[in-house]
């Protein structure tokens, strides 16, 4: 793909649960041009997405170029709101869903992730979580507010923290955000607009900070809205998506490969003097001043 050849590159994808969303995308896209791929899943859903891999539910998502299947060389139980074991509350610990796994937390998963595998050299922050997204900012709740941050930005941080030793000079690492942090997006609540905009900011130190001090670099793609499972918390995505090719300048439908295929190269060497920026795959619609749509219909009720 584009000429891209990642054999022997490693890399880690943070917030791979299904075969649906950008994360995922990501993967094939980076297999496809030859790199091993690690996956780390939400803890709670680690026994699922493992049983639908195990029984071949993924496997038409799966396919590459050459017929082949996508593989996974391990898939390690995350939960990126915890630093390290320490954190985690005893609650948490005896949950049902967490009790098989003893080390999920992010210092954890980035010290086995080196006893298997050494090092690697591209890593994506591709998680996002705000218990309280359909509620308004005035009416999002601190605690809702705060865990917003710190599941959807301060995990990027966390992340790349951890991983950051083990990322040879001229590695790539890539959060993913959105149209929110620099524009009002109505119904983009819970504090999920405040974390995405965190997460642009901090591309822009974490640049900085880890370009000097691992030489690797740090981007952010912003991405337009996808009918995944994870946006479907949201309860509006297709009102959004409908928005988008209606207004945007390429009046298409966003699909998952296109973030895939724009991460490929932001991994590449093709890019390796690219860093600290946001770049958007939407089709061209965080350029819009106005809706199109919206103007045309107040242009008719002005002439009538």
């Amino acid at each position: 793909m584009l000429g891209i050849d990642l054999k022997g590159k490693k890399a880690f994808i943070a917030g791979v649960a299904d075969d649906q969303g950008f994360g995922w995308a990501i993967a094939k896209a980076l297999a496809e041009a030859g790199a091993e791929i690690i996956i780390g899943t939400w803890t709670p859903l680690v026994n699922i997405f493992e049983t639908s891999w195990e029984r071949g539910k993924f496997d038409e998502s799966r396919k590459l170029s050459d017929g082949s299947l996508m593989q996974i060389a391990k898939i390690y139980p995350l939960d990126a709101a915890f630093d390290s074991m320490e954190d985690v509350p005893e609650e948490t610990r005896q949950n049902k869903r967490y009790l098989a796994y003893s080390r999920y937390a992010v210092k954890e998963v980035a010290a086995d992730v080196a006893q298997d595998f050494g090092s690697i050299d591209i890593l994506i922050h591709s998680l996002a979580n705000a218990p309280e997204v359909s509620k308004p900012l005035l009416e999002t709740s601190r605690q809702g507010y705060l865990a917003a941050l710190s599941a959807s930005s301060y995990s990027w941080i966390s992340l790349l923290k951890h991983f950051g030793p083990i990322m040879p000079p001229g590695s790539s690492t890539l959060s993913l955000t959105y149209l929110a942090a620099q524009r009002a997006i109505p119904g983009y609540g819970g504090g999920m607009s405040s974390a995405k905009a965190a997460l642009e900011s901090d591309t822009k130190t974490l640049a900085w900070e880890a370009g000097r001090k691992w030489g690797v670099r740090v981007n952010t793609l912003s991405c337009g809205p996808l009918r995944s499972r994870a946006a479907k918390a949201i309860g509006f995505i297709d009102t959004m998506i409908e928005y988008a090719e209606a207004n945007s300048p390429l009046p298409s439908e966003l699909k998952a490969e296109h973030v895939g295929k724009a991460a490929l190269f932001l991994s590449s060497p093709f890019a390796d003097a690219i860093t600290g920026t946001t770049i958007y795959i939407d089709n061209g619609l965080s350029i819009m001043g106005v809706g199109m749509k919206g103007m045309q219909e107040c242009q008719k009720e002005a002439k009538a």
